[in-house]
């Protein structure tokens, strides 16, 4: 008689692999376990907004402070304010039609850029060979020339067109400034487009015009809008050209001329001054306030094609 040895039935119950523990979040976050150095990344960031903050607080506030309050109390808002120094600035700068002299010039000299640039731009992203290669350089040839160096032939060029003293010659001097910058921003956003899109347009009969104003121009919008702004501040803000070409005639001086002229006539007057320079610096935080949201957009999805 044999016996027979069975061997020991595996247990049903196999050792389980070890779960993991599910992480605990720490408030705050990954900021958190930065460590003591999240301090001095906060204080360096509010001291950076206190060092930016600054000047436009007193600026804002000199701006309705009589002149003994600016110098006695400097950043204390506890003091008599009053409206009296953009009336004078109004009145003793003719800020009102120094104000429409720059609205002309600037939204000439944008829609005059834009006119020029979006058509060079879809040119140079369809070019394939070198031609288009060396067009793309000799645009980026423009970021070497100083605007200084180019005074002397610009007025003499504004004199042999007979509108030196004009502000119509100013509208198409400032795209020449602004087109290197334009052209090449643009032609980037255009070589994104797919050609897909491009070829389909041209399957159904569009032209090389149709093709840009319904193909190439919708989707460079964002970059469209982030060179709109940037050449509005560029153009509002300018002052030399301004005051060579057009000089300081009461009734063709842009505000940016017109300015200094309040120092003259109000020589300790800090209130008037500042009152003057708040004024012209609200149409361009308005078009910048309008459009901030789609720039923001623009440049971070650069950043993340990049």
């Amino acid at each position: 008689m044999t016996t027979t040895l069975e061997a020991p039935a595996p247990s049903r119950t196999t050792a389980s692999a070890p779960r993991s523990t599910p992480r605990r979040r720490t408030r705050g976050g990954a900021l958190a376990r930065t460590g003591p150095s999240k301090y001095f990344a906060h204080a360096g960031v509010w001291l950076y907004v206190i060092l930016l903050a600054a000047p436009l607080y007193y600026l804002l506030i000199s701006a309705f402070k009589r002149n003994t309050d600016i110098f006695n109390q400097p950043f204390s808002p506890f003091t008599p304010l009053t409206l009296d120094n953009f009336g004078l600035a109004f009145s003793q700068a003719s800020l009102g039609t120094a104000l429409l002299n720059s609205a002309y010039i600037t939204i000439g000299a944008e829609v005059l850029t834009l006119a020029l640039a979006v058509p060079a731009a879809f040119a140079l992203a369809r070019a394939k060979g070198s031609l288009g290669q060396m067009v793309e350089r000799i645009f980026a040839l423009g970021f070497l020339i100083p605007g200084f160096a180019a005074l002397v032939p610009t007025v003499l060029l504004s004199i042999a067109m007979h509108l030196f003293h004009t502000r119509e010659f100013l509208i198409l001097f400032l795209p020449a400034s602004a087109m290197p910058l334009t052209v090449i921003l643009l032609t980037q956003a255009m070589r994104a487009v797919p050609a897909e899109l491009e070829e389909s347009a041209v399957l159904d009969g569009a032209g090389p015009l149709r093709v840009l104003w319904s193909v190439y121009v919708p989707l460079a919008v964002p970059t469209l809008t982030v060179v709109a702004i940037l050449n509005f501040l560029s153009f509002w803000n300018e002052y030399f050209f301004s005051l060579v070409i057009i000089g300081p005639e009461a009734t063709l001086r842009t505000a940016q001329v017109a300015l200094p002229t309040l120092s003259i006539a109000n020589a300790a007057q800090y209130g008037v001054l500042a009152a003057g320079i708040l004024i012209t610096l609200i149409p361009a935080y308005l078009v910048y306030a309008v459009f901030a949201e789609k720039m923001e957009n623009a440049v971070l999805a650069g950043a993340l094609k990049g």
